[in-house]
């Protein structure tokens, strides 16, 4: 069953993991497992962080988002014993390539407040996307 828009973007906001997908220029979809946060006013931040070992701090998203601003990000719920609770959640992102200070702060505490390793907020930055769109599907009322 379809979700609805209000309750696709609940789900979105209460969930923290997710796979971020860019456009790569030459190979296309570029989909990345990633942790996120979303504003009051729809925005969704993916830090960029100095937790996990990385070759660069800059990293092939962002270049992706420079070269084209469109990107998705998909969060599910998965039961493999009982798929009347299977859900999926998709936004359509747009990247904001200077977002003002006041979002990326938001973003960045509310990173800090729901995921332990961030509590320091160990970022370089955080990459904001508006939310162009949500759709969303469930198994059964219940899921």
């Amino acid at each position: 069953m379809r979700l609805t828009s209000e309750t696709a973007r609940a789900r979105l906001a209460a969930e923290v993991h997710g796979v971020l997908c860019t456009l790569h220029p030459e190979r296309g979809p570029d989909p990345q497992p990633v942790v996120y946060a979303v504003s009051a006013d729809g925005h969704v931040g993916v830090p960029i962080d100095r937790v996990k070992p990385k070759s660069s701090s800059r990293l092939r998203r962002e270049d992706n988002l420079e070269a084209d601003p469109r990107g998705s990000l998909l969060v599910e719920h998965w039961e493999t014993e009982d798929w009347s609770r299977l859900w999926w959640v998709r936004a359509t992102l747009e990247h904001v390539p200077d977002p003002p200070a006041a979002l990326t702060d938001e973003l960045a505490d509310r990173l800090a407040s729901t995921v332990p390793q961030y509590a320091d907020k160990p970022f370089h930055r955080v990459l904001v996307c508006r939310i162009t769109g949500v759709t969303g599907w469930a198994a059964s009322e219940d899921a």
